[in-house]
This record gives structure tokens, sequence and C-alpha cells, in this order.
């Protein structure tokens, strides 16, 4: 049926999601964020997570049950990182991985994929990475 008159509609950032935290899990402002392959909450990305963005701040579910509180994270963007692996001559385009949730590489082994080298920035240490966590 066609609208007939305005609608008000409830509009979210489409770049911000808010996800359930794990019993007891701590994660820091600027942390990748990543599921539990179990359940559906989140914490500090481990190796091997869904990758699920970065957190927006810091959240605290410590002693607190699964489900108790939100994390609030980006799900899309750029973002400098130190990434271990990079060349310059050969990173860009190449996939970033993350092995705990402040530890990226270019290495695929275990790791979590959470986005694309962009663009290099500080040598062979820094880059900007294309990250979409709904894609991953």
């Amino acid at each position: 049926m066609a609208a007939s008159a305005a609608i008000q509609r409830s509009y979210e950032i489409g770049d911000i999601n808010s996800l359930n935290m794990a019993a007891s899990a701590k994660i820091y402002q600027g942390a990748a964020v990543g599921q539990v392959s179990t359940t559906d909450t989140y914490r500090a990305l481990a190796a091997a997570d869904k990758f699920a963005g970065f957190a927006t701040d810091t959240f605290d579910n410590a002693g607190g049950a699964a489900g108790a509180k939100t994390v609030q994270v980006k799900t899309t963007g750029m973002v400098e990182l130190t990434v271990v692996g990079l060349a310059t001559t050969t990173a860009l385009g190449a996939s970033v991985y993350a092995s705990a949730d402040d530890t990226f590489t270019l290495t695929a082994t275990s790791n979590s994929l959470i986005g694309k080298v962009h663009r290099i920035v500080a040598g062979a240490t820094k880059a900007i990475v294309t990250f979409n966590a709904d894609l991953i």
C-alpha cells in the first residue's frame, strides 16, 4: 500500500551497534570486539572470533551475567592500526586479521579477519585499515 501521509520512523546511526556482552567481560575503548562462538554475546576479541567492530568506549560487565550489559561498537569505517607484517610496496589491499583485541597482523592462520589495508602511514608499522563488520 502506498503511503498517504508522513510516516514517523525511528532511525539509528548506520555504523554503530549495541551488542550483548559476555559474562564477566571488560572491553576497553578502541579494542576490537568479537563474538563468542558458542553464544550471541561479545567480548574483547580473541583469535578466531567473528569481528563485530571497535568499542566506542570502555564497557565493564565484570561480575555480570551474559547480556546484563551491552557494548557499543563502530561497525564500519577506517582506523589507524599497528599491523605486523606490513611492507610499503606489497600491503595495499592486503587482508588484516586480529589475534587479540589490540594485536593486528597480515597472518590469517587462526586469526579473525577485520578488514583491508587502505593506506600505509608510518613506514612498515602503521596503516589505515578499512573495516566493515557487517560484511565479515
